[in-house]
């Protein structure tokens, strides 16, 4: 597949929200797994409004651990809530100045190995409902054309997300919930099969895709009755060869993933 096929692809994907069964937190991995092969960055993030002065981080779901600690420390302050509040894109362009206004974040940031932040508005119209945080591990920001790109994904979802405002609301309302129960099926299915997180996230997405129920029902069956889905099939050489040269240096656990001599589990 080309990129532009992909892109187009993708496109398809973010339109593809009036269904009976649409499941929010899916939708948003898959946006940010398509950021990952599509645009130069090692890592990308989805937050939405939430009560409060904070963001929820609704995606990914099976984030490293040290990733996990950005996101945490996005929600409350760095470029994410800032592109959100003003509706424009933000970045970390000024080490020195990101340390004085995101200590906490930045602070993060350089610890999971990252060096450039940027974030942009999901926006539609007026009406700010989150922003896209993408991560990288150079020292330039995106290109004016990968910029545009990803705002053209955020706008695209930011749509699809506002002709589902009451499944949003239903699902943010649980979404801390739900990611704990897919935390912990994640785990017990590691350990009782010897595979990583990541292929027991995979797994439990490949088998709530292929049967049109949410991760957090079939999550919920793996702790409560024992149930294992089936292994998800393993992408070919030629469909993760374009992602593989976008993530960080040394990362071979997909994306999102932090650079070498992190915990990548």
């Amino acid at each position: 597949m080309s990129r532009q096929q992909h892109i187009a692809r993708t496109f398809i994907e973010l339109a593809d929200t009036l269904v009976e069964d649409f499941d929010v937190i899916d939708f948003l991995q898959q946006m940010t797994v398509r950021c990952t092969e599509l645009l130069d960055v090692a890592g990308a993030a989805v937050f939405l409004d939430h009560p409060g002065p904070r963001l929820s981080n609704a995606a990914p779901c099976d984030p490293s651990p040290l990733l996990h600690n950005v996101l945490q420390a996005a929600c409350g302050q760095g470029p994410a809530l800032d592109a959100h509040r003003t509706a424009q894109p933000v970045t970390t362009q000024s080490a020195a100045d990101a340390d004085v206004q995101w200590p906490q974040f930045t602070e993060h940031l350089r610890a999971a190995g990252y060096t450039v932040a940027t974030a942009l508005p999901m926006r539609l119209r007026q009406e700010s409902i989150g922003s896209l945080l993408l991560l990288h591990t150079g020292d330039q920001p995106l290109s004016a054309e990968d910029l545009d790109l990803a705002q053209a994904f955020a706008d695209a979802a930011t749509i699809g997300l506002v002709h589902q405002q009451h499944t949003v609301n239903e699902q943010l309302h649980t979404a801390l919930q739900s990611r704990i129960i897919i935390e912990q099926a994640k785990g017990i299915l590691a350990a009782r099969h010897n595979i990583s997180l990541n292929q027991a996230f995979n797994s439990l997405r490949h088998h709530a895709r292929h049967h049109r129920i949410l991760l957090s029902t079939i999550a919920r069956n793996v702790i409560d009755h024992g149930f294992t889905p089936d292994p998800a099939p393993t992408r070919s050489r030629n469909n993760t060869a374009d992602r593989t040269k976008r993530t960080a240096p040394g990362d071979s656990t997909g994306p999102g993933a932090p650079p070498r001599g992190t915990d990548a589990r």
